[in-house]
């Protein structure tokens, strides 16, 4: 459930999306300047009959997701016109547009970059073809339960889903009817799952109960637990606390973890110590202004998306152990004038409500309601028999009443 303002990084190509809008430029000194590709103006195909699934009107073109392969040569995004659009980034070109079964959460390039699989929000994956730019998808596998994010192992041997009933399922690519294990633990949907690059066995899960886990997938064991809100001093504490990690992004070189949750202006960094098999708080990112999204650059450092229109980007860096924001720098002000020129297309969207608030259990306490009508219904049912009983007669015994007769009291 991605949202609609969102930053992707590869090597030195920085691409951000809002609205139905895509842009990407690169963050070397030289370069022949933005890539802009807008949706909405896009290919539209006439849709198949699909029965119930089939939609009645086209969508507007805004992006629901989108990602690069692992080696950056390609690009795909999906939007609400039910399309997957394929480019090619060198240099960039739009390889085809391609219609898919329903609207997409989430998307990503197997390791061979040969395919595309795509989940949508009734529970499938399909792969498409990146040989075959035209090809039609096929479906590979399904739950009974909305899919939020998918993954694939570094060997391309697993595929890996996540859904709206708090499971991880770990599939073999080659047969996904074969399932090798259940990630299972949350207790809320599981809202993004990563891979870990320097640690091919491990996943990073994140959900809406507030936790971001360590697992060993393959045997579906969880190696660790962290619960974010004991991390931070809560604003209101009678709120309820709510935080759903709307991207995890990681960082080779330090085997760094950013997690940004849902609506806060927060940046959680983590590291993931292999050797305890555990994630280590590193620190907090505190920012002004609400933060959309967060990407690293193995180069650069940790781009962060926020909305300000001044300041649309801020670069942080460690240093001395410590990240911080870079206050300066060429390349900062290169890609962040990009962006203020293309401002429209991310102030459009930002008022756009794409939260995982919608995706929450909900609770009802029938319990009290129930008792208060069961005490009316006894109230009602003594008061029923104190009206049909007779008055006691001067014995003390309740006197028989002739039909026909009323009794009166004294």
């Amino acid at each position: 459930m991605a949202g609609s303002v969102g930053l992707a990084v590869c090597g030195q190509t920085l691409g951000g999306r809002g609205g139905s809008r895509f842009l990407a430029t690169s963050t070397a000194s030289s370069d022949d300047g933005p890539f802009i590709y807008d949706c909405s103006a896009a290919e539209q195909k006439p849709q198949e009959n699909k029965g119930e699934d089939a939609p009645l009107v086209q969508g507007s073109g805004v992006i629901l997701a989108s990602t690069f392969s692992k080696s950056g040569s390609y690009f795909a995004l999906t939007d609400d016109s039910k399309r997957l659009i394929l480019f090619r980034t060198k240099p960039w070109q739009c390889l085809s547009v391609r219609t898919v079964a329903r609207r997409c959460t989430a998307l990503t390039f197997t390791a061979s970059e040969e395919k595309i699989l795509v989940a949508d929000k009734s529970g499938d994956v399909y792969s498409f073809s990146v040989l075959e730019p035209h090809g039609c998808g096929q479906l590979e596998l399904g739950h009974l339960s909305m899919l939020l994010d998918v993954a694939v192992s570094p060997d391309d041997c697993f595929i890996l889903t996540a859904d709206r009933d708090e499971k991880i399922r770990v599939s073999w690519a080659a047969a996904p009817h074969s399932i090798e294990s259940f990630c299972l633990g949350h207790t809320e949907f599981v809202s993004r799952i990563s891979m870990v690059p320097t640690q091919p066995g491990l996943l990073l899960s994140s959900s809406g109960d507030g936790t971001l886990r360590l697992w060993e997938y393959r045997s579906g064991r969880q190696l660790h637990c962290c619960h974010l809100a004991s991390l931070q001093e809560p604003v209101d504490p009678q709120a309820p606390q709510r935080l759903a990690a709307s991207r995890i992004a990681f960082w080779c070189q330090e085997n760094c973890v950013a997690l940004l949750c849902d609506s806060t202006p927060v940046v959680y960094i983590f590291r993931v110590d292999a050797g305890r098999q555990q994630l280590v708080d590193r620190q907090q990112l505190a920012f002004q202004h609400q933060v959309w999204d967060v990407a690293f650059e193995e180069t650069q450092g940790l781009w962060v998306l926020q909305n300000c229109r001044e300041a649309p980007l801020v670069l942080c860096r460690p240093v001395g152990g410590q990240w911080q924001s870079v206050p300066e720098s060429a390349v900062l002000r290169k890609v962040s004038a990009v962006l203020h020129r293309n401002w429209a297309m991310m102030e459009g969207s930002a008022s756009v409500d794409a939260s995982f608030s919608s995706l929450y259990k909900a609770t009802f306490d029938n319990m009290t309601s129930y008792l208060r009508k069961k005490e009316e219904r006894l109230q009602q049912q003594l008061e029923k028999k104190r009206r049909q009983s007779p008055p006691p007669g001067p014995n003390g015994q309740a006197k028989k009443m002739r039909p026909g007769e009323t009794a009166l009291s004294c």
